[in-house]
């Protein structure tokens, strides 16, 4: 696991800037795998949703998104909390980005159009360890739902 990530590290672009910075990466994409995996169903439109947000978010080439989603699934399966990725959050980033974090974990969730309780109860645990207020977690959650589904739906989720 160790050679995979510095492999990642060599062969990214720009050096040992790049290293100093890819932990936040791969924090954020193991939180968005840990959303993408909670339904015990890796969905094709979830992995999608994922690779999506990590080269939108961090400006990965498709390949080095892939790469890093690999690298997030064994890091994720070898967790055994998630405050190791939480907390390089909380100090790397500023709330505005971790609420994005949040919406992003909705978006994932999402993607299949079935939200499941796991899920749910999981972005839940997740923004209360990034410290997102309440009132940011159900409006990150309730714009996922308007994108994923339209506005017209029924509002009792």
């Amino acid at each position: 696991m160790l050679k995979a990530i510095r492999d990642f590290f060599d062969q990214a672009p720009g050096g040992a800037k790049v290293r100093r910075g890819h932990d936040i990466e791969l924090a954020t994409a193991a939180l968005l795998v840990e959303v993408m995996r909670m339904d015990s169903e890796v969905d094709a439109a979830e992995r999608e949703v994922v690779l999506r947000a990590v080269r939108g978010k961090f400006g990965l080439a498709p390949d080095e998104a892939e790469r890093l989603i690999a690298l997030a699934e064994e890091e994720a399966r070898q967790a055994n909390d998630y405050w190791q990725f939480t907390s390089v959050i909380n100090q790397r980033f500023s709330y505005e980005q971790k609420v994005r974090v949040v919406a992003l974990m909705w978006e994932v969730a999402h993607a299949d159009a079935a939200l499941s309780a796991y899920e749910e109860h999981l972005i839940r645990k997740l923004a209360d360890l990034l410290y997102v207020s309440h009132r940011d977690y159900i409006t990150a959650k309730l714009a996922a739902r308007d994108a994923a589904y339209g506005p017209e739906r029924d509002r009792s989720d």
